[in-house]
C-alpha cells in the first residue's frame, strides 16, 4: 500500500517526456515532505524499460500496466489501466503530469474510484502533514491556495513549472499489474498521424522563444502601403531560423473574422492574453502589439520580455519590456533574419 501514488504514461518509444519527468521530480520532493510510501504507476507497451529508467528517483514500489494496447493513447484502455493502478496502490493522493494522454483519461479514473480531482496545479506544499496546491484562475489573473479533506485526491501538474528529474538508471522493484481489455475498449485505433511540416508548424511549447506578433504588422507601413505579403515571409523566416514559437494579440487574430488580409498562417491558437494562453519560455519577444493585454497577462511567466515599437511612449514599453527597441519591426526582423542566416 502506498500514500502517495505517481501516475505515468510512456511515449511511442518507450521513452518519457519532458513534462513527464517534471512530474517526477515533483513527486519526489512531496514524498520527501510527507515521510510516507512513494509509489509509482506506468502504462505503455514497454512501461517495464520505463520503469528502469526512473529507479533512482526514490519511489519504492512501481507498479507497471504493460500492454500492446497502451501502446498509443485511448481513453478506455487508458482509464480502466489507471483505475486499476489507483486501485492496487491504495494511494490517496495521485499525482499525474497534465499531458494530452493523462488529461483526457483522469476525470474518467476519478469516477470510476470515487476520487476527487483537481487540475492545473502548479505548486504543492506540505506542512503538518497537511497537502495544499496551488492553481490559477480567471486566465491566470488569481492564483489561490486550496486543500481538500476528500480522499483518494487526483492532481493534474502543469507543465513548465518544475525542473524535470534526472538521475541514473537502474533495476526498479517493479510489480506487473494484469489488465484484461475487451475488443470494445480496443475498438479505437489509430491508423497514422498527420503532422504540419516543421515550416509550418508555428506553435512550439518548448521553444526557448516566444515571438508575438501584432495587428502593426497587416496596417500601412511607413510609405503609405500594406505589406502584409512581406510581413509574413519575415515572421516565418524569423521562425524557422530562431526554432521560436509564435503568439499573436487577440486583434491580429480578429482580422480573419473582419474579412480583412492578414496573415494566412496565423490562427486563434496562437493567441496569447486574457482571452488567450499564458505560455512559459525563457525569453519574449513582441513586433507590432500595441495593446498591453496580451503582455500583462499573456507574458506573465515569460522570463525576459523585450519588444520593437517605433513609439518610446506605447503601453507595452512603459515597464512592461525588460528591453525596448525603438525602431521599425519590418527593418529589424530583417536584419536579424540576415544574421541568423
Amino acid at each position: 500500500m502506498a500514500d502517495l501514488l505517481l501516475v505515468l504514461h510512456t511515449e511511442s518509444d518507450g521513452s518519457f517526456s519532458k513534462g513527464v519527468l517534471e512530474a517526477v521530480a515533483t513527486a519526489t520532493d512531496v514524498g520527501s515532505k510527507l515521510s510516507s510510501a512513494f509509489a509509482v504507476g506506468i502504462i505503455g507497451a514497454d512501461a517495464s524499460a520505463a520503469a528502469d529508467s526512473i529507479s533512482g528517483c526514490g519511489a519504492e514500489k512501481f507498479y507497471v500496466v504493460e500492454s500492446d494496447a497502451l501502446a498509443s493513447s485511448r481513453y478506455s484502455s487508458d482509464t480502466k489501466a489507471v483505475s486499476e493502478l489507483i486501485r492496487i496502490s491504495g494511494a490517496q493522493l495521485i499525482l499525474a503530469p497534465a499531458t494530452s494522454r493523462l488529461t483526457r483519461c483522469m476525470p474518467g479514473a476519478a469516477a470510476r474510484t470515487g476520487a476527487a480531482i483537481d487540475t492545473h496545479i502548479v505548486a504543492l506544499n506540505v506542512e503538518g502533514g497537511k497537502v495544499s496546491v496551488q492553481r490559477w484562475y480567471y486566465r491566470q489573473r488569481i492564483l489561490t491556495t486550496l486543500s481538500r479533506e476528500a480522499r483518494p485526491w487526483i492532481l493534474l501538474l502543469d507543465g513548465g513549472v518544475n525542473d524535470a528529474w534526472q538521475g541514473a538508471a537502474g533495476c526498479a522493484d517493479k510489480e506487473l499489474v494484469s489488465v484484461e481489455f475487451t475488443d470494445t475498449e480496443k475498438r479505437t485505433v489509430i491508423k497514422g498521424v498527420e503532422s504540419p511540416t516543421v515550416d509550418a508548424q508555428t506553435i512550439r511549447p518548448d521553444a526557448a522563444m516566444l515571438f508575438v506578433a501584432g495587428a502593426g504588422w497587416t496596417k500601412k507601413q511607413a510609405d503609405g502601403e500594406f505589406h502584409i505579403g512581406d510581413a509574413g515571409v519575415l515572421i516565418q523566416g524569423f521562425l524557422c531560423k530562431a526554432s521560436a514559437s509564435l503568439g499573436s494579440s487577440k486583434s491580429l487574430v480578429d482580422l480573419q473574422t473582419e474579412g480583412q488580409e492578414t496573415l494566412s498562417f496565423m490562427s486563434h491558437m496562437n493567441q496569447v492574453g486574457q482571452t488567450g494562453s499564458t505560455p512559459r519560455h525563457a525569453k519574449g519577444l513582441s513586433a507590432c502589439c500595441h495593446g498591453e493585454e496580451p503582455h500583462a497577462v499573456g507574458w506573465r511567466f515569460i522570463n525576459e520580455r523585450r519588444a520593437i515599437n517605433t513609439d518610446a511612449n506605447c503601453g507595452w514599453a512603459q515597464g512592461k519590456a525588460d528591453v525596448v527597441y525603438i525602431a521599425d519591426a519590418f527593418e529589424v526582423i530583417e536584419k536579424v533574419n540576415a544574421l541568423l542566416s
